[in-house]
């Protein structure tokens, strides 16, 4: 069967769930090295940090807890965006590897819909908020337009900021991956050029970089080791979806050294940055005012500088942009597409998702933080395992070989391509309530505080032992088959 074959499939009437094109193949490493910059440098990601603090851990603790989370997650950035730069391939077809075609359903719906529609609609409200204040800056009564008219708990302000913000993300959905492309580098500079300025603040501010780096911590109570652990487990453990959906962007590079080169250099080096940056606003902050400052917005609004405080607002809310484009609406639209191939493709899919990301009414989910995030957190306790089955299925496994006419071609007898692969499906549902079963039980909680570890440690072991006693037990009906037809013959 030819690889022209391949597109004689439902899918093959959708054009973004096929494999790139060649000619459309065209992010080098300079895409990679700054398309995350946005997840990076965000206001929740100084505001952790300042949690690292407050656990009492050091300066340098603190710093070998960033940089070890981030030579972690680079790595990860680069092993599950192998396929999608090799195949160019979407997540949502590249899950139907390791999972099956119906399998792939559960995780993807998890990932592509349910966490990724929640957290665009939590990210496009936050955005919004920093929209108010970047309008107020050149027109002052803004916040107060309308008196005391409101709409479902916004005020007019607000929901203008809101639908702006939303329409811009919009956007960039009918505008191409090349318009995403050129945000990143846009972005890039941006990103230095503030956050760069930021540290520099606080470190004049702190009377210099001596007594920051002197600066006395309050000490942990309890093991530092698994403290340690737990902290760069958290860090990782908001990077679970982009971690997975990693493909969805991968599949454009040029080549496969492009994107883990890019990716990898490009988390590092933005990953320094976000070290010196958070470590030196949070420690300098308390020297000077006696209260550390995790905010950066509050950061902002202590600048002198007009000039300062416009670039900064603006460069939080491109970050924001960046980071809901390529983390929910991207994963969004392609999932839609590939659960209705024949009605949506990736443009109405997306679209679709961000109109319910507004229908759920973020500004009401994040008057109650714990219980949404909470939810969140349980998704991506139950997603990290299944970055360790795709890891061990296609890296183990297959060893890096996909047969795209068991994915495309709808007469292929590949063993999963049209059901489920219950090795990974048991997988992810035992080793996903490993990691969050010290949420309920106080003695496994060491188990919970480190579950991103756990989940893809614990997946990869039990993945590899349920394809092996699957295979034995394959064999064996194989054997029995083969010995009931020699005695009839």
């Amino acid at each position: 069967m030819g690889e022209k074959q391949v597109i004689h499939d439902s899918l093959s009437d959708n054009t973004d769930l096929l494999p790139t094109k060649p000619e459309a193949r065209t992010w080098k490493f300079s895409h990679y090295f700054s398309i995350w910059m946005g997840s990076v440098h965000n206001v929740p990601s100084y505001v952790t940090i300042g949690g690292f603090f407050a656990l009492g851990l050091s300066i340098w603790q603190v710093f070998f807890i960033i940089m070890t989370s981030s030579i972690i997650l680079a790595g990860m950035m680069a092993l599950n965006g192998h396929a999608g730069g090799k195949y160019g391939i979407p997540f949502s077809i590249l899950l139907r590897t390791s999972f099956g075609r119906k399998g792939a359903i559960i995780p993807g719906v998890l990932r592509g819909i349910i966490a990724a529609i929640m957290w665009f609609g939590l990210q496009t409200y936050a955005g919004s908020l920093a929209v108010t204040i970047l309008i107020a800056e050149f027109w002052e009564p803004y916040p107060t337009l309308g008196a005391d008219w409101s709409f479902l708990g916004l005020n007019l302000a607000n929901l203008i900021s809101l639908l702006l913000f939303w329409v811009i993300n919009v956007f960039f959905i009918f505008a191409g991956v090349d318009a995403l492309g050129k945000l990143t580098k846009l972005l890039s500079p941006m990103v230095f050029v503030v956050f760069g300025g930021m540290s520099i603040w606080a470190i004049n501010l702190a009377g210099g970089i001596i007594p920051i780096l002197n600066f006395s911590e309050k000490g942990v109570e309890g093991n530092s080791i698994l403290i340690i652990l737990s902290c760069i487990s958290a860090i990782l453990a908001t990077w679970v979806a982009q971690i997975l959906s990693v493909s969805d962007v991968t599949r454009y590079s040029r080549t496969n050294k492009g994107q883990s080169c890019g990716q990898i250099v490009g988390l590092l080096i933005t990953y320094l940055l976000f070290a010196v940056a958070s470590i030196t606003i949070i420690v300098g902050s308390e020297i000077a005012f006696g209260v550390p400052i995790w905010n950066v917005l509050e950061v902002i609004n202590r600048f002198d500088s007009k000039f300062a405080i416009i670039l900064s607002l603006l460069t939080i809310c491109l970050t924001t942009l960046s980071v809901n484009i390529v983390g929910n609406i991207i994963p969004a639209g392609y999932q839609l597409a590939s659960l209705a191939p024949k009605k949506l493709n990736f443009k109405s899919g997306a679209f679709i998702g961000t109109i319910i990301g507004l229908l759920i009414m973020p500004w009401k989910l994040m008057e109650s933080p714990t219980s949404i995030f909470t939810f969140l957190n349980m998704i991506g306790g139950m997603l990290s395992p299944v970055i360790g089955v795709m890891l061990a299925d296609y890296f183990i496994i297959k060893k890096r070989e996909i047969n795209l006419q068991e994915l495309y071609f709808p007469n292929c007898k590949g063993r999963f391509s049209y059901g489920v692969n219950w090795p990974a499906l048991l997988t992810t549902i035992f080793a996903g309530c490993t990691s969050l079963i010290g949420r309920f039980i106080d003695i496994l909680e060491p188990i919970y505080n480190i579950s991103w570890f756990t989940g893809i440690i614990v997946s990869v072991a039990l993945y590899l032992l349920f394809i092996y006693l699957n295979n034995l037990l394959h064999a064996s009906r194989t054997d029995k088959d083969l010995a009931n037809i020699t005695k009839g013959g």
